[in-house]
């Protein structure tokens, strides 16, 4: 029996409902957009996420995913393996596997971003 050809699929990001993650804190959302659960996707986490100010995800790190954030609006307090600054509009974070790491949105309005996160699962 051969194997069923993966779907492409097209969804607006209206129908997708926010979500709160396990360890996001004071209105953290974020959309998955792309997963495995709701497309074709094998490797790669695809989201949307909108911070409202104060919120965060607590410092933690990933023992084989890596990520990266591409900040569309706002502003945020990042911490990167003991480092912190501030990131905003058009910057791009990029999160190797193993890089301890939090975000918060520190400024007056909300904080947009995109999370690109591969492989899927966090499992070594």
């Amino acid at each position: 029996m051969p194997r069923e050809k993966p779907r492409a699929t097209v969804r607006n990001i209206a129908d997708v409902p926010w979500k709160q993650f396990p360890d996001h804190f004071g209105g953290a959302l974020s959309k998955p957009l792309v997963n495995p659960e709701n497309a074709a996707a094998k490797h790669l986490d695809y989201r949307i996420s909108m911070y409202q100010p104060m919120a965060y995800v607590k410092l933690h790190s990933h023992k084989v995913q890596e990520q990266v954030f591409h900040v569309l609006e706002g502003e945020a307090l990042i911490d990167l393996d003991g480092d912190r600054r501030v990131v905003r509009k058009h910057d791009v974070i990029h999160l190797p596997a193993g890089s301890e790491h939090a975000i918060q949105n520190t400024g007056l309005s909300d904080l947009v971003f995109i999370v690109v996160t591969t492989p899927v699962s966090d499992d070594a």
